[in-house]
């Protein structure tokens, strides 16, 4: 069933809940061009994002495609003449005012990130360019047998600036990275789930979407502060040493351990029987 995480309305983008039994909230990319990320999706997408972030009935989000068999065919590249300024004598004014529409695209892939509940990427088809930018920000990757990934800015005479550069090495290791980036090749779904970039790979589309759901549900099932939690401290990780995030995460949990999610999955677990969390 469709079920809007709030009262805004969409024009490249789709939430639907399909199970109301399960936290499980669906944001489908629905553009034209097999999803060729427009201006109106950099937009469009923080808001749906936050609206998710903060819905209490939400525990966890899928992005997907909706109507086209590919992910994303990247940005819209006929938008690229919007952001393009026009001939000017002063560079600096211009270097400047491009930046800040550069940052503000890439504050949109980020939001994936500072979305507390967990963001899988259920991937079909292409996954090109900005489409690569936005799974690597996700937690969790899982795409279909027909399924590649290219990083293909360099083809445009570009580096790749909303992301990618920054998350991939991170996800497949620095050699796996230059050689996508450099190369802007096609890597097919066997090959992403050698080099770690996606978790798993299904045989079609309509066993992705299954499998992933059972996935999503699963995880929504669970204690929804360990959840989010877990994705925070993840993140944070990232910048820190080992020994400060375990500072970081012993900080964490001297305000969130003593709960009443610890006290029910006890107690469920005593009784042996499934725990029930309020929602958050």
């Amino acid at each position: 069933m469709d079920s809007p995480a709030g009262s805004e309305t969409y024009t490249t983008l789709k939430i639907t809940q399909h199970n109301s039994r399960a936290a499980v909230f669906h944001l489908y990319l629905t553009l034209p061009n097999h999803n060729a990320l427009s201006p109106t999706f950099f937009f469009e997408f923080p808001r749906a994002l936050s609206s998710l972030s903060l819905n209490p009935r939400a525990a966890v989000i899928v992005l997907s495609s909706l109507n086209s068999p590919h992910f994303s065919s990247g940005i819209d590249v006929s938008s690229l003449n919007s952001i393009v300024p026009s001939s000017s004598d002063d560079r600096g004014r211009l270097g400047e005012n491009l930046r800040r529409q550069i940052k503000s695209l890439q504050d949109a892939i980020t939001a994936i990130e500072r979305c507390r509940k967990p963001v899988i990427a259920a991937i079909s088809g292409a996954c090109v360019g900005g489409g690569v930018d936005l799974v690597t920000a996700c937690d969790l990757r899982y795409c279909s047998e027909d399924a590649y990934f290219a990083v293909k800015e360099v083809d445009l005479g570009i580096v790749a600036d909303l992301g990618t550069l920054q998350r991939l090495p991170g996800i497949v290791g620095y050699g796996h990275a230059v050689e996508m980036a450099v190369t802007g090749r096609r890597v097919g779904a066997l090959e992403a789930k050698e080099m770690g970039l996606v978790s798993r790979v299904f045989e079609g589309r309509r066993e992705l979407e299954e499998g992933v759901r059972g996935i999503a549900e699963g995880i929504a099932a669970k204690s929804p502060l360990a959840v989010t939690g877990t994705k925070a401290v993840l993140l944070k990780s990232r910048e820190l040493t080992p020994e400060q995030g375990l500072d970081y995460v012993a900080t964490w949990n001297s305000s969130m351990l003593l709960s009443d999610d610890l006290k029910e999955a006890v107690s469920a677990f005593q009784q042996k029987r499934k725990p029930k969390f309020a929602k958050l």
